[in-house]
């Protein structure tokens, strides 16, 4: 009898501990601010390095734009002719000062200006195409954080659950209408619960963390208790979503940038056959003789016979590049359009599994549960179906939020395939 007493009071003070850290988590939930997740883009977007560093990436293409559609540098010349032996400069019969200036072949600037702002554009894609990335990553951290704290607040309201069912289970004992088997049981689920908890606040920590650093913060900052996943259903469909990411995906956009440059390339490659202009302007200065002007026009040949094979090359070789080009265009299209066709289904799997367990699991295991509990109260039913239903409906409370996180998780890779938000 007095180890019976000594059991139960270990029971007792084991269950007080358990429900005052429930109490405690209670409180800590309520004390969180919630932490939405458009504001989370904004900052994201503002303060990633990696946003910054693809931003400044952008910046630098776009400075070499005005640098393309630039004529080369002037040249000044100074010519010192007939000077003395003694290399007086002053006493030299001609000084000619000159001042000349190499003119491209007319298109020649306008195709290197184009093809230096198309790069600069599909440098902006590569920009935009990583703030996609960044998005669906941060979406992807942010409801893995969702499911953290879910977790562990289902596991603070099974403890809630089973220190009820100890209560219980100890008032039978105590009237002799139940086993101490049953209170020992109770003990053990309630001890593996609270050893589960540990690993629940690690995976927590681990998410915040994850979070953190695509804002570019400590990553233990503290972080406010994440919006619940969106339960309506998804009801574009895949025509629809083939035309958005056609119009809106950067990397479809940056190969299609590709080609344009690589045409103009080739335009530039077979301007290459025109030669180009070189005017100078002289001033003469002749030692004891009536000074002067003069002027030059010099044009370099690349039509020689020697020199034009060079030039056949380079037209072949912007050739193959504007193939290679429509080719990965042509890749990256048909991929996308893989991509949609996957994550779609996806994305309604996924929402489906979570309206199985809404509409009809969870109420039947609450069902199973609440059965389950009158019939441990009344004898009908032993302790052992009670802890499985409590299981069970553990296990499908967490499944069904899986589901919905799941989806979020498909949704952004989806946004992040199409390139706009959905």
């Amino acid at each position: 009898m007095m180890k019976r007493t000594a059991r139960l009071l270990c029971l007792t003070t084991m269950t007080t501990n358990l429900v005052f850290s429930s109490v405690t988590f209670a409180e800590d939930q309520l004390a969180l601010k919630p932490l939405t997740l458009p504001g989370l883009i904004t900052e994201a977007l503002a303060r990633n390095p990696e946003i910054l560093a693809a931003r400044q990436q952008w910046e630098a293409a776009a400075k070499r734009v005005p640098q393309a559609r630039s004529l080369d540098d002037p040249t000044l010349s100074v010519q010192w002719w007939n000077a003395p032996e003694s290399f007086n400069l002053g006493q030299a019969q001609n000084t000619i000062i000159g001042l000349s200036q190499k003119f491209p072949f007319p298109g020649k600037l306008a195709l290197k200006e184009g093809i230096a702002t198309r790069s600069a554009e599909m440098t902006e894609q590569a920009l935009r195409a990583k703030e996609r990335e960044l998005i669906a990553r941060l979406k992807q951290a942010y409801y893995d954080l969702f499911f953290a704290h879910k977790a562990i607040q289902i596991h603070h309201e099974q403890i809630d659950l089973l220190t009820q069912f100890l209560e219980i289970a100890v008032a039978k004992f105590r009237t002799g209408k139940g086993s101490q088997v049953d209170v020992l049981k109770a003990q053990v689920e309630l001890s593996t619960l609270h050893q589960q908890l540990p690993v629940l606040e690690q995976r927590r920590e681990t998410a915040q963390a994850t979070v953190n650093t695509l804002l570019n913060r400590d990553p233990r900052s503290p972080l406010g208790l994440p919006q619940e996943p969106r339960v309506e259903r998804f009801d574009k469909d895949l025509d629809e979503l083939f035309r958005m990411a056609a119009d809106a995906r950067p990397e479809v956009k940056a190969a299609g940038l590709a080609v344009q440059r690589n045409e103009q390339a080739r335009a530039l490659a077979q301007r290459q056959y025109y030669p180009d202009a070189t005017v100078a302007i002289q001033r003469f200065h002749n030692f004891q003789a009536t000074d002067g002007f003069g002027a030059i026009m010099a044009i370099n040949l690349p039509f020689a016979f020697w020199t034009k094979p060079k030039y056949d090359a380079g037209v072949q070789e912007a050739s193959a590049a504007v193939a290679a080009a429509r080719a990965d265009l042509q890749t990256l299209e048909n991929q996308t359009r893989f991509q949609i066709r996957d994550m779609l289904a996806k994305v309604r799997a996924s929402w489906e599994v979570a309206v199985l367990y809404r509409t009809t699991v969870l109420p039947q295991a609450g069902e199973s549960l609440a059965s389950a509990r009158a019939g441990y109260r009344t004898g009908r039913t032993d302790f052992l179906n009670l802890i499985e239903a409590e299981r069970a409906l553990r296990d499908f409370q967490l499944a069904y939020f899986r589901a919905l996180v799941d989806r979020e998780a498909r949704l952004a890779e989806l946004e992040q395939v199409v390139g706009s938000e959905l």
